[in-house]
């Protein structure tokens, strides 16, 4: 077997000597050729270099999320094909959430351990996928397509990953205190939080309107706060397509009440209210804003965006587990 390892140098919880023994580890199973980043969308490059290419079998991302989402969308640059490399994930980053929701262990040793023990035993699932696209007609037509692997937000969800790298840019520590005040700042500094500006809609379907709020997951979890799994939309998995977790008003009673609820969030049951919308395997869908608001996918904050189509694609990505 041929393999492709992407490496980010910069992932958070992977030292220099670490790496050097996953390395090793692959390498005497495969015959292996490990690659650095050293530019963002350079993970992209590499993805679709081994999609393109006849003779790379399987590629494995070490690092976190957005390396994973860098190395995925290079893979599906011409979309799905059982022709593609297989995929693998050694999760290095300071939250991991896709490899995790896998059920990999959230280190990368044991998970390195698990990848090799799936190879000799040919284990592997086909995971879905989402796909966020511009709309027609809209400011945002031109946005090219962009796959992601467990959620998507647009609203109150992406202005705080916005601030959060914000932060992390003027060098502070990608810390779950950090993440907290930027929640508590975004919630604040939130002019439509009473009334808001996002609808969905939805073929046969009347429209959603007035939200403040739109959490996509593609998974559940959808995130963790340090090792507690916050389930956005319990019902979310990689056999369904697309789950949406909505507000229509973020009062601070209400705001208390949900973020208590999530933070308490089970398998069985999530977020849930008079407030609060939950929708569960949606293939098709489209949010709009009547003002641009933050949008983010995989925890990549992507700027400000009026309209988001989005697509769940079934059996989109065969993942080595």
């Amino acid at each position: 077997m041929r393999a492709l390892l992407v490496v980010n140098p910069a992932a958070t919880t992977t030292s220099a000597r670490t790496r050097d023994v996953l390395l090793h580890a692959l390498a005497s199973e495969m015959k292996l050729e490990a690659v650095t980043t050293e530019y963002r969308g350079h993970a992209r490059d590499l993805g679709r270099r081994a999609a393109e290419s006849n003779d790379i079998d399987l590629v494995v991302a070490l690092g976190g999320d957005g390396t994973v989402n860098e190395v995925v969308n290079g893979l599906l640059h011409n979309g799905p094909s059982p022709e593609l490399p297989e995929f693998a994930v050694v999760p290095g980053g300071s939250t991991n959430v896709f490899a995790r929701a896998l059920g990999l262990p959230n280190d990368a040793v044991e998970s390195t351990g698990v990848i090799l023990d799936a190879l000799r035993e040919k284990r592997s699932r086909t995971v879905s996928l989402g796909l966020a696209s511009g709309v027609a007609g809209t400011p945002d037509e031109g946005v090219p397509e962009r796959w992601f692997t467990f959620c998507a937000g647009f609203g109150f969800d992406a202005g705080v990953v916005g601030r959060v790298e914000q932060q992390r840019e003027r060098g502070k520590r990608s810390t779950h205190a950090l993440y907290l005040r930027q929640v508590a700042r975004q919630f604040f500094g939130e002019p439509h939080r009473r009334h808001g500006q996002i609808t969905l809609e939805r073929p046969g379907s009347d429209p959603v309107e007035d939200l403040v709020l739109s959490i996509v997951c593609n998974t559940s979890p959808y995130t963790y706060l340090g090792n507690r799994p916050l389930y956005a939309s319990p019902e979310a998995s990689f056999e369904a397509a697309l789950d949406v977790l909505a507000l229509t008003k973020m009062t601070t009673p209400s705001a208390t009440r949900y973020a208590t609820q999530l933070l308490t969030s089970t398998p069985a049951r999530g977020p849930h209210g008079k407030h609060a919308v939950s929708l569960h395997d949606l293939t098709d869908f489209t949010l709009h804003s009547k003002a641009p608001l933050p949008f983010q996918m995989d925890g990549d904050h992507l700027g400000l965006r009026t309209s988001v189509a989005f697509t769940g694609v079934r059996r989109a990505l065969r993942v080595i587990v």
